[in-house]
């Protein structure tokens, strides 16, 4: 019986696989370029995406378990996903939800069998947006210094694979916080303390934050969401809340973890 893992070497995808591999899991792991894939010894990797179901049949072979990570371009051909997994023998699903509760989620819970849904509220890995700038020596820009209660990637993972592993959450939706509300202001000072330099930090005209975002592929539709967001999160984004916790046994990560193990990728 083996778990299959899209987005394997993704931001969450990659921790998704770590963690079935300590529990002794077999993973698929479904990458694009599996010459590239840095996962650990014994994970078997097949080329594709998920965003192109219909060429999935060899990988979605002998798998009962199946883990998707919303992506852009899934809207579309989600639910046709959903439901070659579940023709081809899956009966447990997992989903890191892109944001709202769209086709690939809502096949997932129509599908007939166990599905978790994760809704993470702002992934700490973000942070990477702002390597470039900061080993550059240059200034930090984002829109609006709203507070938010970041989650560690590795924590979804965790609640991920319990879900995947475990009894007694099907059915479920579970919003996914760490463990402390932080504005990018107060994470800019926390990297820099840690690099050892101060870095600037500025707002960034709304408009701008949308051009920018644009430039690197992203439609206006889809930035103007992203952007929008930030102007006005819901309440879930900065309230924290202790289901990581409750789920796997152990508190959420820290940012300031989350940066010890990220410091070295600011640094020139």
């Amino acid at each position: 019986m083996t778990v299959l893992v899209t987005g394997a070497t993704g931001n969450t995808g990659r921790h998704v696989v770590a963690e079935l591999v300590r529990h002794g899991e077999p993973v698929r792991a479904l990458t694009r370029n599996p010459a590239e894939a840095r996962l650990p010894a014994g994970v078997e990797l097949v080329a594709g995406t998920h965003t192109a179901p219909e060429t999935l049949t060899e990988a979605l072979e002998g798998v009962t378990k199946l883990h998707i990570t919303v992506t852009s371009g899934l809207a579309d051909v989600g639910a046709d996903l959903v439901k070659r997994a579940v023709d081809a023998g899956v009966r447990r699903m997992t989903v890191v939800w892109g944001g709202y509760v769209g086709p690939t989620e809502q096949a997932m819970a129509e599908s007939g069998v166990e599905w978790t849904r994760l809704e993470p509220q702002e992934f700490m890995s973000n942070t990477l947006t702002w390597a470039d700038a900061i080993r550059d020596g240059g200034v930090v820009r984002e829109p609006y210094d709203l507070p938010s209660a970041l989650v560690h990637e590795a924590d979804i993972a965790a609640v991920a694979v319990t879900a995947l592993l475990e009894d007694g959450h099907s059915g479920k939706a579970y919003n996914l916080t760490g463990p402390e509300v932080l504005t990018p202001r107060e994470r800019v000072a926390m990297l820099g303390a840690a690099l050892g330099r101060d870095i600037e930090f500025a707002e960034l005209p709304h408009e701008q934050a949308i051009e920018r975002l644009m430039s690197t592929g992203v439609s206006r539709e889809d930035a103007e969401y992203v952007i929008g967001w930030y102007a006005s999160p819901p309440v879930e984004a900065h309230t924290v809340v202790d289901t990581i916790e409750k789920v796997t046994g152990r508190p959420a990560r820290t940012f300031a973890q989350w940066v010890a193990e990220h410091a070295d990728r600011f640094r020139s």
